[in-house]
């Protein structure tokens, strides 16, 4: 067991150094977790060459509390990877493209995703409006919904399709902020990455969306770990604020 947490401690501080070289918000937590296994695996190691021994009850409870995290993070990963294949139907009134980072006037990788994802729905369903949301951040020079309304003109998608909403800066009011435009009755998709779709699905539902499905855009693979635990602890937030529920029907690909 020491062995185990000693490697998986490593790998943890690896991927942090990783994530750290490139910026990546919450990166901190595979810092945490690197620390944790290779001190958990270092103490292991020290108290079994030394003989000491750890009371029963102490053990049990450590135990207990770590089967109980264990299974919420999985539990939540399990809902995360059961819409990440999600589709959409065809011939949706609309698609809310939920923004993401912008660099300047470029969209980033994950934002060019969503882009290519409406894009292709769009072109399959020519009587689907998409509503472009996310407003101007940090270090954008030009508003998320423009960026993606600029990429889908020039792509060849009529500029009455496209409707912006540039105000948004987070995917609660992305949906908020889309819904006062096109209200929430119409059979509506929303795109973003693959592991965002169930948290924003939920997000839609808690708002009062009566028809909604996912349309999911891949993500880049080397940062998939880490989004899928940065999204896990975000599903945990939304529940804490009230903004989802944990149970309630979701109509979805």
């Amino acid at each position: 067991m020491e062995l185990l947490c000693l490697v998986l401690g490593v790998i943890c501080l690896g991927y942090y150094a990783l994530m750290a070289a490139v910026g990546m918000d919450f990166s901190f937590i595979w810092l945490a977790g690197g620390i944790v296994l290779f001190g958990g695996g270092l103490w292991m190691k020290f108290a079994k060459v030394r003989g000491l021994h750890i009371p029963g009850m102490v053990k049990a409870a450590g135990i207990v509390l770590a089967g109980v995290g264990l299974l919420i993070f999985f539990v939540l990963e399990g809902l995360i990877i059961s819409k990440m294949g999600a589709k959409g139907e065809k011939g949706l009134d609309y698609v809310i493209v939920l923004g993401a980072q912008v660099r300047g006037d470029v969209p980033s990788k994950a934002l060019m995703r969503r882009i290519q994802k409406a894009e292709e729905y769009l072109k399959e369903n020519p009587g689907t409006i998409a509503v472009l949301s996310g407003g101007k951040g940090s270090g954008e020079n030009i508003s998320e919904a423009q960026a993606m309304y600029d990429c889908l003109v020039e792509a060849g998608i009529e500029e009455e399709r496209l409707i912006k909403e540039d105000k948004s800066t987070s995917t609660v009011e992305n949906l908020e902020f889309s819904a006062a435009l096109v209200g929430k009755g119409g059979r509506i998709g929303i795109i973003s990455q693959n592991f965002h779709i169930y948290r924003a699905l939920k997000l839609a539902e808690h708002q009062g969306y009566q028809d909604v499905y996912g349309i999911a855009a891949s993500s880049e693979p080397i940062y998939q770990p880490h989004f899928m635990v940065r999204e896990a602890f975000a599903i945990m937030k939304e529940k804490l604020t009230g903004n989802i529920e944990w149970f309630g029907h979701v109509r979805q690909i």
